[in-house]
């Protein structure tokens, strides 16, 4: 039995799949089932229900992986401590955010990153998921709520508005202030931030029902509300085209956080590359 396939088994709790616990840990999706595999007959039990509509973990799957997850948290201990002492060399910083995030903030500014500090490797996780920051499946997170934890350190980064926007082709002529929004079709996002303001907002005016797409990028909303398909929930940034639905109230700012363990904080380069996100976002 190896302690790497034991923390596994927690990120497979954790994040309610083999394919995203394998990309939230650097690794191809075909070893992760393998080391899955080779940890069901070192114990000589069935830990993974893999069934047509996706991965479960058995009942032993479940009870062994909170008995894993402090090693989990020990082991990631020992990952950032050889981090902290091999600092003084090159260093690669891994970072997960969302799609949007990634492809419009991140990536466009990393020449702004290296003309700083040219030795600085980064590696780009685009996912909603939450990942673990205390278990090493990230160096550096962006999150759209805030994350909960004393070992989390957390800061706002700048906010922003959202709204319901549609396209001309889908207004038709119609006033916007005249649109039913109830009767939909609303595109919205789904659970993989988890409870984030803009869904609440939402359903506070009484449009969950109308939701007729739900998805995790932001892109897929961009592009389905351009082509027509219906009332779409997007940042204004976004909106160039678009025309704004009127509500009753308008939508909470989007805020993100920059998160990063406690442990990894003060290292050169966590801190280099937190600080150009700031400046990527200013």
């Amino acid at each position: 039995m190896e302690l790497e396939d034991m923390a596994l088994l927690a990120s497979v709790a954790r994040s309610g799949s083999i394919s995203a616990a394998a990309r939230a840990r650097g690794i191809a999706i075909s070893t992760a089932a393998r080391r899955l595999d080779g940890l069901e007959a070192a114990l000589g039990l069935r830990l993974v229900d893999r069934r047509a509509d996706g991965t479960r973990l058995t009942p032993e799957g479940h009870r062994l992986a909170s008995l894993a997850e402090p090693l989990e948290a020990q082991m990631a201990s020992i990952a950032r401590a050889a981090a902290a002492m091999r600092s003084a060399g090159p260093a690669a910083v891994r970072i997960t955010a969302t799609e949007s995030i990634i492809a419009d903030r991140l990536a466009p500014a990393l020449p702004l990153l290296w003309a700083a500090h040219p030795e600085i490797a980064v590696t780009l996780q685009s996912q909603g998921a939450v990942v673990s920051l205390a278990g090493r499946e990230a160096d550096v997170a962006v999150r759209m709520r805030r994350p909960e934890g004393n070992a989390l350190f957390a800061r706002a980064l700048p906010a922003e508005q959202v709204a319901l926007f549609a396209s001309p082709a889908w207004l038709a002529g119609r006033d916007p202030a005249a649109i039913d929004a109830q009767a939909g079709p609303i595109l919205a996002y789904d659970d993989s931030f988890g409870r984030i303001p803009e869904m609440a907002w939402l359903a506070g005016l009484g449009l969950s029902g109308a939701v007729r797409m739900a998805t995790g990028s932001t892109r897929a909303l961009l592009t389905a509300t351009q082509a027509g398909a219906g009332i779409g929930l997007l940042p204004r940034r976004f909106a160039a085209g678009l025309i704004e639905i009127p509500t009753a109230t308008p939508a909470p700012l989007r805020t993100p956080w920059l998160t990063m363990h406690r442990d990894v904080r003060r290292l050169p380069a966590i801190r280099a590359v937190a600080r150009w996100i700031v400046a990527a976002f200013a």
